[in-house]
């Protein structure tokens, strides 16, 4: 049987013994190569699973299922009551309601003519839900957030049979609650299904110990590559060279997944499929800046402080070093630079790009505030703490979408009460109830997170999508063109909502579709 790199249940090394010098696992089983024990580690592990005992049950009494109550509220409320957003979300949505239309799942087309910027994964997604003859927001937002429900479940079992309870649950806290998982598991774009089938292909490839587990990471990954392209297989080069027993199963159910769609895609529309999807979207969106998104080598820097919100305290954790410990921690660790480095010296940059990292990253922060002592009740009301900046986020938000963050309002009225969520926080930290503190940093959370839906999901539905506009004006902007000034999002959203594109106007071309101040309106 072919074991694991890092699993706790593994019965012989699975790391090349010139590479790493150990592997231990979570239940007190040490796994070394050449059965080379170091003195330390046996007392770290040991000390370890003494302090594992001793901690109680994370709920008590409760049943682990009342967990599931605040994690559908959180990802499911008012999910349909705003119109679809930017520009992606309505063109996904268009192709989707076509391959459903049509029955054709195997070349995307939008509005009429095959477009091949992304794989298809997302479309058959929307697809399905429009079979199941969902409400048009509804048929393409939920089965991302049901795949990003699955994903978090997998991950919790994961990160539970690997490390422990509290790593667990802290891990799986911060990654849910964090305000990038969050914003694209709403979000009916093709970021979350690829971060989610990625992510569940690398903890197996990593902590697995069966064999024939590698063609249920293969087939993840290749799910990944159906979900946006050829990015992952390189993201997963690291995971790969150690995953040792595993290789050729998972390269047998990547390209049982994958190969079909693209094979028959480019057999049917020929070259054109092959320099947009292969060439233009990802060579020259990753050496040129052709695709006008080209960013600083630092852009993820803040990008990823902000998608942790609130947990961004627990970043200078990556800085300790008994954070890195357990050689499963410093992989990840490793693994989390190389992926950052690849996505930074990439051209054109996008705020999604970095989502597959938040699973690892959240994986390093929970273990490392395992090992923060005395201190941990700082390190967690200080996350508590942040959300007192939560007015400023709903104040923003509509601005930063239609013009971009730089051009939002900056005002600042501080949520007190959540001084008061900080200080019971602290408490319950120093009183040793780690994960009760945990988790009422995480329902503080899903409570500002149904705050946020409720105060801009009105103001987004009127001023950034179009779906308002259109309800209102459907009779008079059906005959309408589009003027030259529309944004492209904007454009987009029309074309969805009226079931047809919209010709540009020419000079002098009446009644036209114009932008104002306060949005779209019809001018006779």
């Amino acid at each position: 049987m072919a074991a694991g790199c890092f699993s706790a249940s593994a019965q012989r090394p699975h790391w090349r013994s010139n590479s790493v010098a150990g592997c231990c696992g979570s239940q007190g089983q040490g796994i070394w190569a050449d059965n080379r024990v170091e003195t330390s580690d046996v007392e770290t592990i040991q000390s370890a699973n003494v302090a594992a005992v001793r901690t109680p049950h994370y709920t008590g009494d409760l049943p682990r299922s009342w967990l599931l109550v605040p994690l559908l509220i959180l990802y499911l409320f008012d999910l349909g009551r705003v119109g679809f957003l930017g520009p992606d979300e309505p063109r996904y949505a268009s192709i989707g309601r076509e391959m459903a239309r049509s029955r054709d799942l195997i070349t995307p087309r939008l509005d009429g003519q095959p477009w091949f910027e992304k794989p298809p994964l997302l479309y058959w997604m929307t697809a399905m839900g429009r079979a199941l003859r969902l409400p048009d927001e509804w048929a393409s937002r939920l089965p991302v957030v049901l795949m990003s429900i699955a994903f978090l479940i997998f991950f919790f079992q994961t990160i539970q049979r690997e490390f422990s309870d509290r790593v667990a649950i802290t891990a799986a806290t911060i990654l849910a609650t964090c305000a990038g998982w969050i914003a694209f598991s709403f979000a009916a774009v093709t970021d979350l299904p690829m971060t989610a089938t990625f992510a569940a292909a690398m903890l197996i490839a990593i902590f697995e110990t069966r064999s024939e587990r590698g063609y249920w990471a293969g087939a993840l990954l290749g799910l990944s590559i159906l979900a946006k392209g050829l990015v992952p297989v390189a993201l997963f080069a690291p995971t790969f060279l150690i995953a040792r027993g595993k290789r050729l199963t998972m390269l047998a159910g990547c390209i049982a997944v994958a190969a079909p769609w693209y094979l028959a895609c480019g057999l049917r529309n020929g070259s054109a499929f092959w320099q947009d999807l292969i060439w233009k979207q990802h060579f020259e969106r990753y050496f040129t800046p052709a695709l006008q998104h080209v960013q600083h080598f630092w852009y993820y820097g803040p990008i990823l402080l902000a998608g942790l919100f609130p947990w961004t305290p627990l970043v200078a954790l990556l800085a300790r070093r008994k954070t890195y410990d357990d050689v499963r921690v410093r992989f990840l660790g490793a693994w989390f630079v190389y992926a950052l480095v690849f996505l930074s010296i990439s051209q054109n940059k996008l705020p999604g790009y970095v989502l597959p990292l938040l699973p690892a990253l959240a994986v390093m922060l929970a273990a490392g505030l395992e090992k923060t002592g005395p201190h941990l009740k700082w390190w967690l009301s200080a996350s508590a703490l942040m959300l007192i900046g939560l007015p400023a986020i709903v104040a923003a938000l509509p601005d930063a979408l239609l013009s971009g963050i730089r051009r939002a309002p900056v005002v600042f009225t501080p949520a007190l009460p959540f001084v008061a969520v900080a200080g019971l926080v602290w408490w319950l930290a120093w009183r040793e109830r780690t994960i009760l503190a945990v988790l009422a940093t995480g329902l503080a959370v899903a409570a500002s997170v149904v705050y946020v839906k409720v105060k801009t999901f009105p103001v987004l539905d009127d001023r950034v999508s179009v779906r308002a506009f259109w309800k209102t004006n459907s009779v008079q902007a059906g005959a309408a063109c589009v003027d030259p000034g529309v944004r492209r999002e904007l454009v987009y959203g029309l074309n969805y909502y009226a079931l047809h594109p919209f010709a540009e106007c020419s000079a002098g071309a009446q009644p036209r579709i114009v932008v104002r101040a306060d949005g779209l309106a019809i001018q006779p």
